[in-house]
């Protein structure tokens, strides 16, 4: 169970808790394929066959080993690597990623997302806690946390202890006197969980918990978070 008294601060992750990720990276994409189009045709082509996308980014995994973490480097890689397959000019993978990223910050949040945020941070530090390259100045919501950190930054992804322990650190606040915020049952539940955080899962479609750890809070949105925190 929850123990509110507990907590001196929070933790955040973002795609999927604050917006939906998936159609975002969609769009992301469809903007990276119109820009490459007059650029660099073959890329452009080769980035609409989902076969071929996921062929040259397992070929970057295997590149880069021990950057899987680092979301940014692997999509920046896979447009390189593309260019370079279809022999078009591999010094416009720079200005094709910034692009996607452009694009990639313009998220649609959640409809309890904001008003959640305001209610949290004017109770308690917030930190953004993410394995991906959304970024909460470019979003627009920067004022609402203390700061962030990203698998890139920690040097490993969630559920990795060190990116919540660096979290912790972060905030200069003991791990058991935080609270995790997060969709994914693994990587931030379980988690959190290995490092003595407090635990509360977004659950936005209902879906059952199948391990043996369970979370301290269960909600199905930011709304109803706000509302067990009593704000």
């Amino acid at each position: 169970m929850l123990d509110i008294s507990r907590i001196q601060a929070i933790t955040l992750d973002l795609d999927d808790t604050l917006w939906p990720v998936r159609p975002t990276i969609h769009r992301a994409e469809a903007r990276l394929q119109q820009w490459l189009a007059p650029r660099a045709p073959g890329t452009a082509a080769l980035f609409t066959d989902e076969a071929l996308r996921k062929g040259l980014r397992d070929r970057v995994h295997e590149q880069w080993p021990d950057k899987h973490h680092d979301l940014s480097l692997m999509r920046l890689e896979m447009i390189r690597l593309g260019l370079l397959q279809c022999g078009e000019d591999a010094a416009l993978a720079e200005p094709a990623f910034a692009v996607f990223f452009d694009a990639r910050q313009e998220v649609v949040l959640y409809a309890d997302a904001l008003p959640a945020l305001q209610a949290l941070s004017a109770r308690w530090p917030v930190l953004a806690l993410s394995n991906g390259n959304a970024d909460v100045q470019r979003i627009g919501i920067g004022h609402l946390f203390c700061g962030s950190v990203s698998a890139r930054d920690a040097g490993v992804a969630k559920p990795h202890a060190g990116i919540f322990l660096a979290a912790a650190e972060r905030l200069q606040v003991a791990p058991e006197r935080v609270l995790h915020v997060g969709d994914d049952a693994a990587l931030d539940v379980l988690g959190a969980a290995a490092v003595q955080m407090q635990t509360a899962w977004v659950n936005r479609d209902a879906h059952a918990w199948s391990h043996a750890v369970s979370p301290d809070l269960t909600v199905s949105d930011m709304a109803a978070l706000c509302g067990q925190l009593g704000l």
